[in-house]
């Protein structure tokens, strides 16, 4: 009762101060393992509740930094936006040339206001932590400093859209909007128009033939290689940002990714530390998952820490997070020890690298991604990261080394571990086709005849 009567305290302070305010509490509310239940339902909705700017302002906005009016610009520009996010909202539009558009554009007293905003939140964290030594959500303003002012700047977002693109272009299920840079300003951001269903519909797959497992495993492959292997990642990826759609061409279900206007660069040392803590993890090597939490500031809290970024009780963790699929039960554990262990949590949250913070509630919103299409924690998501970490060590290790008999060593041994996964993976398929349980079916026939 506490906890609930707190947060929606907490939802009304973001709703009467907006913006930063706003921002801060979907952070919040993207935390699903790792604060109460009581807050991140509550906090949810503020995705959904954000304000939205009048005509009036949106035409401002656009005069002030296009220097010319909408009619001016495009052929059709529809009022009601297509989204409102607590930054920003994006309304459909057709340039006089004929290209249908989506146009970002950000609330007008934002910028001025976001400084403010921080300096209060700050202000108010530094008295409660006088108060109650134990809370440690520091973490929030800092978060708060570095990102915002990388957030407001839509050129930057702009930028990322083009270096997420280039870098995954080998996936060619993944779309990403063009952006027309010649109508893009700091406060305005003109892109391709996408449109498709929310990643976490299945009722919208399922209708439109969409295989919701593939979708699931392509969305891992894709947050593995920018975690694991590029160090570049896209960190807002609720069902707002990441869309679905079957081309009608070719019939492949595409993944659109928008909102590139928040990433995480990770440092090669953390990615290589992350990258072994996750190994060790799918292995359950209890010795490693302890030496690379602690190298990871987790210090005596690593089993939290290890229940933390898997989701799964410490029993699991033990018996290894892909030897069996979560539980219902085991999902109420783990919500119900996020309320009983929040000091431990806070206290982590505040030890750990920065980059860290950031990963988890990008975990944190793929697994609810997960939860709403039925595929969380299956055996196909585990085998993308085994290949992703082993591929991203390899080359980190082949980077180090000055002899060409070790690089080929290095080569060979990662050869033979993809290898093992692949084989590891045709089993997994033959044991779930028609054409397995055959197998399996006339083997144990024999087996009883004999």
């Amino acid at each position: 009762q506490v906890h609930l009567r707190s947060a929606e305290r907490l939802r009304e302070l973001c709703c009467a101060n907006r913006g930063t305010f706003i921002k801060v509490g979907q952070h919040l509310g993207a935390l699903d393992y790792l604060l109460p239940e009581e807050y991140t339902r509550t906090l949810k909705v503020l995705h959904s509740q954000a304000p939205q700017s009048t005509r009036q302002e949106i035409e401002q906005v656009i005069r002030e930094d296009l220097g010319k009016e909408i009619k001016e610009l495009f052929l059709s520009f529809e009022d009601t936006p297509l989204g409102a996010a607590s930054l920003a909202q994006v309304h459909k539009a057709v340039l006089q040339d004929g290209r249908t558009v989506a146009v970002k554009i950000q609330h007008p007293k934002v910028q001025a206001q976001s400084s403010k905003d921080i300096l209060l939140m700050e202000v108010l964290l530094l008295v409660v932590k006088q108060i109650f030594p134990d809370f440690e959500f520091m973490w929030l303003v800092e978060e708060a400093k570095k990102n915002l002012p990388l957030e407001l700047n839509f050129l930057n977002e702009g930028r990322n859209a083009e270096k997420v693109a280039h870098m995954l272009k080998n996936f060619d299920f993944l779309k990403v909007p063009r952006i027309y840079w010649e109508l893009s300003t700091r406060r305005v951001l003109l892109m391709e128009f996408m449109e498709g269903g929310q990643v976490n519909d299945r009722a919208y797959m399922e209708r439109n033939g969409i295989n919701v497992n593939e979708i699931s495993r392509n969305l891992g492959k894709l947050y593995s290689e920018m975690i694991f292997v590029n160090g570049f990642v896209h960190c807002d990826p609720h069902p707002g940002n990441v869309l679905v759609k079957k081309c009608p061409v070719s019939g492949k279900a595409h993944i659109i990714l928008l909102d590139h206007g928040l990433y995480q660069v990770l440092s090669e040392s953390f990615r290589m530390d992350y990258c072994r803590l996750w190994q060790a993890l799918i292995k359950a090597d209890m010795k490693r998952v302890q030496k690379y939490s602690r190298r990871l500031g987790a210090g005596d809290l690593y089993p939290l820490f290890a229940c933390m970024l898997t989701a799964r009780s410490w029993e699991s963790v033990n018996r290894g997070i892909d030897r069996s699929p979560v539980t219902a039960s085991e999902d109420v554990e783990i919500r119900s020890n996020a309320a009983a262990y929040l000091p431990q949590i806070t206290q982590l949250l505040n030890n750990v690298p920065r980059q860290m913070l950031l990963l988890l509630k990008t975990n944190d919103l793929l697994r609810g991604i997960e939860s709403a299409l039925q595929t969380r924690a299956s055996a196909s998501s585990f085998l993308n990261m085994s290949r992703c970490c082993i591929r991203a060590v390899s080359t980190y290790q082949r980077s180090k080394s000055h002899s060409l008999y070790r690089r080929a060593q290095i080569s060979l041994a990662e050869a033979l571990s993809l290898w093992q996964i692949n084989l590891y993976e045709l089993f997994l398929w033959l044991k779930g086709s028609q054409l397995g349980k055959l197998v399996i079916a006339l083997l144990s026939q024999m087996h009883h005849s004999t």
